[in-house]
């Protein structure tokens, strides 16, 4: 069977077909092109279009491609359907669906610039899949706290647990380190959960959560690491000429249209509106 889809696939276009090839039709051929050729093409060659609107397999909602063909083939297998939660989470930039989701991305976009030919791209996605595959299959249990940062966090954590009396009017030493490696990681994507650091000391997630937001401005780990990202953004554009792309990239979003929800949601304004008022102003100023 012949399936046809965008070129210069990234996410969902290289686990569609790792899920067509492993588990409906190991013979498949799979072939990308342009958009506007897409339906024109389909009906030459008697393929299946994927993953582009207006066609049965694509995106429902909040659920993509993949999910989709999960439902149609009845696909119920456990591990596949915790890959499913990363595909989607990567390829809807919601990277809060599982832990997973920001690695996947970065390691596809990473990919795909490295990889110009989008066959040759397939091929070594479907390795990529396959190994993410065996880990939903046979080690979701296995850790490996090896990283500096992680060590640091669950280090801080101990160090917490370990002080049996503390005054609530005061922060305390824990909150207070852990403050700084958050400062000092603030440009890049931090991927230790608090479900890890609650395993990592045997405590309950709800626990650690509500900890964590008792010293942190009353918020959410997710939620205080996007907090300091946009604030480092509202400062770039306040003393430097940076494109909205590059500051994006230098507060850690996984792309401008994330940096863009993310800064609107806090400030009320997009990046590029919150620039022209800050020109505005300057220009009044002067006037």
């Amino acid at each position: 069977m012949k399936w046809i889809t965008r070129e210069r696939p990234k996410i969902d276009r290289i686990a569609c077909p790792w899920l067509i090839r492993r588990f409906i039709d190991k013979d498949a051929e799979i072939i990308f092109a342009p958009y506007a050729q897409i339906k024109e093409r389909a009906r030459e060659l008697n393929a299946t279009p994927f993953d582009i609107p207006g066609v049965e397999f694509t995106h429902y909602e909040d659920r993509c491609t993949f999910d989709y063909y999960l439902q149609k083939y009845d696909l119920k297998e456990p591990a596949l359907q915790k890959m499913a939660l990363i595909v989607r989470g990567a390829d809807t930039d919601n990277h809060s669906s599982a832990s997973q989701a920001s690695g996947l991305w970065a390691i596809s976009a990473g990919l795909a610039y490295n990889i110009k030919d989008d066959y040759e791209l397939l091929e070594k996605g479907m390795i990529i899949y396959d190994a993410l595959y065996s880990w939903a299959k046979h080690l979701q249990q296995e850790k490996h706290t090896q990283s500096p940062t992680e060590r640091l966090f669950l280090q801080v954590f101990n160090q917490y647990i370990q002080q049996k009396k503390c005054e609530k009017s005061k922060t305390p030493a824990w909150a207070k380190g852990l403050q700084e490696i958050i400062q000092d990681q603030i440009d890049t994507n931090l991927t230790l959960s608090l479900k890890e650091i609650a395993e990592g000391l045997n405590l309950h997630p709800a626990y650690v959560s509500r900890e964590f937001s008792k010293y942190f401005e009353n918020l959410s780990f997710g939620e205080y690491i996007r907090k300091l990202r946009i604030e480092k953004a509202i400062n770039l554009l306040h003393i430097s000429n940076y494109s909205l792309s590059e500051i994006a990239y230098l507060t850690g979003f996984s792309d401008q249209s994330h940096f863009t929800r993310t800064f609107r949601k806090h400030t009320g304004k997009s990046p590029s509106e919150y620039k022209k008022s800050l020109a505005k102003g300057k220009k009044d100023t002067k006037g």
